[in-house]
């Protein structure tokens, strides 16, 4: 921002100066390196003072030290919710602790607590509900970069391929319940002529998975040639990734949430796995 003032301060007295058809362009210039919107930029360079922004602005700070503690009390009263949520709680909250003794509020206090926006209830609670929690933002999985270097094929994609280039999906037999161990279904479908294989897996990992692609691979009549999953954490992950490498075979994943990028293996899900096997463990 320091830059785009020094720039704008640069610009504004040529800009007044210059004729019709120049200022223009000079406009145009302006708005291509600030990168602003054009109207608001010509705003900018039309206005007669320019703004400092090194110079604190404590004439901004509405909610000061008192604030912050009240808002604490009342979100440790409220469960440590978030600031959508205790946002309408507030005013009952200070009126029902205030009727047991728990808090006292200076009027002032009371009237900013009512009027503190749930963005700002966040913001100033970050430090506190940081430490409460004893940890940092949770990282992103390991899978997530295995996912953006692995590229992305859609129904459309396809354009009639030779055998060899299957989907792959996993089938739970949980029942109604996901909580516990229960088997799962490597579902393969070949997109060309929907052959299908499937194996079953006794646990969702990354290695059993490795070696049941490796087992299956003789039992195809055809080579595998490509490889298309979902996004699920079990093939986005380096030990697929690499086994796919070395066995030259394209590795590819739908998008998400878009069940139909993988129509061919799921509609072998239905017609097949769940009629043979069904839902329950």
């Amino acid at each position: 921002m320091g830059t785009r003032d020094e720039l704008l301060m640069a610009v504004a007295a040529r800009y007044s100066a210059a004729k019709r058809s120049e200022k223009s362009r000079i406009l145009t210039e302006f708005a291509e390196i600030s990168g602003y919107h054009r109207k608001h930029a010509e705003r900018l360079l039309r206005r007669e003072h320019a703004v400092d922004r090194s110079q604190p602005r404590p004439g901004r700070r509405v909610y000061d030290e008192a604030v912050r503690e009240a808002l604490v009390v009342l979100w440790e009263a409220g469960d440590r919710i978030c600031g959508k949520r205790l946002k309408p709680l507030i005013p009952l909250l200070i009126t029902a602790m205030e009727r047991h003794g728990h808090l006292e509020l200076d009027p002032e206090v009371r009237v900013r607590l009512c009027e503190i926006s749930p963005a700002t209830i966040d913001r100033v609670l970050a430090p506190v509900r940081a430490g409460a929690s004893g940890s940092k933002r949770r990282r992103n999985a390991h899978s997530s970069a295995v996912r953006r270097s692995v590229p992305i094929r859609t129904y459309a994609d396809w354009n009639d391929p030779v055998p060899g280039y299957m989907e792959a999906d996993l089938v739970a037999h949980s029942g109604p319940s996901a909580s516990g161990s229960f088997v799962q279904t490597l579902t393969l479908t070949d997109v060309a002529t929907g052959w299908t294989e499937c194996a079953p897996l006794l646990f969702r990992e990354q290695r059993l998975l490795s070696e049941v692609m490796t087992a299956l691979c003789p039992a195809l009549p055809f080579p595998l040639l490509g490889f298309d999953t979902d996004n699920d954490s079990v093939f986005m992950n380096e030990t697929i990734k690499g086994w796919c490498e070395a066995a030259q075979v394209e590795f590819t994943r739908s998008r998400s949430y878009r069940k139909n990028d993988q129509a061919h293996v799921e509609q072998k899900n239905g017609a097949i796995v769940r009629r043979m096997v069904g839902y329950r463990r």
